[in-house]
């Protein structure tokens, strides 16, 4: 199977840049969207309904234009989960689960912090209450691929500029600590020890000293330069990651400031 994870931006953006022509082509299984920024309602041009797919969307709530997930997939889900919840997070559109048999696809858009203090204060806030439902999640027995933008670099080798970056939302010491916290040990951290069991970031796991990046900053002809972030990720329960075969970051064409990342399973999405 082969899940994409991809920070749109504005999802008619994207369109209109040609990311449906490219995802097309792409023959995945699975996409998961983050920042649609749109109602559904909003979204009734055909391209929002590719053919052959079955296409979810959980919008923001709290003010439109803002946030935003999506999930597509050529197979009917069994079910689709939009809430977790905690209305703050929830209504803000950043979650959206498809159930296949044993395995979850989870579309995740975790806030950023860069704004200034109040929303670095609310990203310290979801992350401390996703923890137990993520620690839940790997209890469960369940297969998951958790996508999507996290906001958060793991170390050195996710972030062009490691070092004048460490004061910065998105690569703060208790962000790296927390998120590489959830993961079991594969090298990619910066001193935080990996949980026994944990999450498996499969960027890491396939590129263990692997320098790519999923985000870049549209000023200073950062992309260009390759100034970039990891901050998408696709984690996975440990039992899925013997099925991790091969991923891919997509810098060109540019449909965001993100890049659209995929990665290959072996296996279906049952099995």
């Amino acid at each position: 199977m082969k899940i994409i994870s991809f920070n749109a931006n504005g999802i008619r953006s994207a369109a209109n840049k040609g990311f449906f022509d490219w995802f097309h082509a792409q023959d995945a299984d699975v996409l998961c969207i983050q920042e649609t920024k749109a109602q559904e309602d909003q979204l009734t041009d055909p391209c929002f309904r590719p053919e052959g797919h079955h296409c979810f969307y959980r919008d923001a709530i709290t003010r439109k234009g803002y946030s935003g997930v999506a999930i597509y997939g050529r197979e009917a889900p069994d079910e689709v989960r939009t809430s977790l919840g905690w209305a703050p997070f929830d209504d803000e559109g950043r979650y959206i689960e498809a159930r296949y048999g044993n395995l979850s696809v989870v579309s995740f858009y975790i806030p950023s912090g860069s704004s200034g203090d109040v929303r670095q204060g609310f990203k310290f806030e979801v992350m401390d209450w996703l923890k137990p439902i993520l620690d839940g999640w790997l209890a469960s027995g369940r297969d998951y691929v958790l996508c999507g933008d996290w906001n958060i670099v793991r170390s050195a080798l996710d972030i062009k500029n490691w070092k004048s970056n460490q004061k910065n939302s998105g690569c703060l010491p208790p962000e790296r600590a927390w998120l590489s916290a959830q993961i079991g040990a594969d090298g990619g951290s910066d001193g935080t020890p990996g949980r026994e069991g944990g999450w498996v970031d499969a960027y890491r796991a396939l590129r263990p000293e692997g320098q790519d990046y999923t985000w870049w900053s549209n000023r200073g002809a950062a992309r260009a330069k390759d100034v970039g972030w990891r901050i998408d990720y696709q984690l996975v329960t440990p039992a899925l990651a013997k099925r991790l075969e091969a991923c891919s970051i997509a810098r060109e064409p540019r449909f965001s400031d993100h890049a659209p990342f995929s990665v290959q399973y072996a296996g279906g999405l049952r099995g």
